[in-house]
């Protein structure tokens, strides 16, 4: 029956949802060639799984995804459980996995938590698992987190990002501790004596590294390891430490814990009229996307995201498709560690002689 003469039929069709017909017709193949493709079965040509993968992302086709859950028993969702947190170390690891996670053809569902206690983070993975998620990432930078991931469930695929490996079998983390202790080195390097260090929380295990590597750094080296001044990862925090360095003329060179930090501290040397690097060389860490724009541009360590988030991914989906969980400690732990990079800009140089 045609519609009535003042209908458009045509926006009725556009708003209509693509199907799999749809795809097969504009790729030119069969419905069981797009349902393989969906599948990741191997035995498809590579010219013709691009050909329909181009019609999908033409329309704009999205898959039934509890059809497909029924049909193969997985549903092709992971879950994340991330802090609640705006920080750039955890924002970026979490965005990192997420786009590891697109390119590998997986959906992500995020559960956000105020703190990584047993409590929230069984809490949350348990929402997670209700959804029908094929496996789960926990980012778990906090040592308060360790008794909560030797509880999560021992059958389910599970990688803990930045975890602590003595909590749990499968963890992708940054090498914190060498790269502290480059830093450490590129200070004693050009000529300090000493390298003062301005620390993060003493929950974080990134904080915890970074202060061995820096210890450990002076120490191999002979030089004096002054007492840590501690912050929160904030550049206020930085500030009020920085306001003690400043006033202190022996301090020519800071390792701060993060770029945040570092800010801080620049501008607690700017008012006490304390050049850097004339007077005080300083590094970061993060390398943060204005670390460049910092005055002056600051040397600082960089973490690769990217690393993480594509290691974290590869882990989790061989747990996956083994069918072997990463709890289970029949058959040993797996810990990837992902390595650091120092970036040298104008914040350090030699000491004033």
């Amino acid at each position: 029956m045609r519609p009535p003469p003042h209908v458009n039929p045509a926006p009725v069709l556009a708003a209509r949802a693509p199907s799999m017909s749809d795809v097969a017709a504009l790729a030119g193949v069969s419905h069981q060639t797009v349902s393989r493709v969906l599948a990741e079965h191997p035995n498809v040509r590579p010219r013709t799984r691009a050909r329909v993968l181009a019609a999908i992302d033409e329309l704009g086709y999205r898959p039934n995804i509890a059809a497909r859950a029924l049909a193969t028993g997985r549903s092709r969702t992971l879950g994340v459980v991330s802090m609640n947190s705006t920080l750039y170390g955890p924002a970026s690891t979490l965005y990192s996995i997420e786009e590891a996670a697109k390119l590998a053809g997986y959906f992500v569902t995020v559960a956000s938590v105020r703190s990584l206690d047993r409590i929230s983070l069984l809490e949350a993975t348990g929402r997670l698992l209700g959804q029908a998620v094929d496996g789960l990432v926990v980012i778990a930078p906090l040592a308060s987190a360790a008794n909560a991931l030797r509880d999560l469930p021992k059958d389910t695929p599970i990688v803990a990002v930045d975890g602590d490996p003595a909590a749990h079998d499968a963890v992708v983390r940054v090498d914190q501790v060498t790269g502290a202790k480059v830093a450490t080195e590129h200070l004693l390097a050009a000529g300090h004596r000493t390298v003062w260090h301005v620390a993060g929380p003493a929950d974080w295990l990134d904080a915890q590294g970074r202060i061995t590597g820096w210890q450990a750094a002076l120490e191999r080296a002979g030089a004096e390891v002054p007492p840590l001044l501690n912050g929160d990862w904030s550049a206020r925090s930085g500030y009020q430490a920085g306001r003690v360095l400043a006033r202190m003329p022996e301090v020519t060179a800071v390792f701060a814990g993060n770029d945040q930090m570092a800010l801080g501290v620049l501008r607690a040397l700017a008012e006490r009229e304390r050049r850097v690097p004339a007077d005080v060389s300083i590094v970061g860490f993060d390398d943060i996307p204005e670390a460049a724009f910092y005055t002056p541009p600051l040397t600082t360590v960089r973490q690769d995201f990217d690393e993480v988030g594509r290691r974290s991914l590869h882990l989790l989906i061989e747990q996956i498709t083994s069918g072997i969980a990463g709890t289970d400690h029949t058959i040993g732990g797996t810990e990837l560690i992902v390595g650091t990079e120092l970036i040298v800009r104008q914040s350090t140089g030699p000491p004033r002689t």
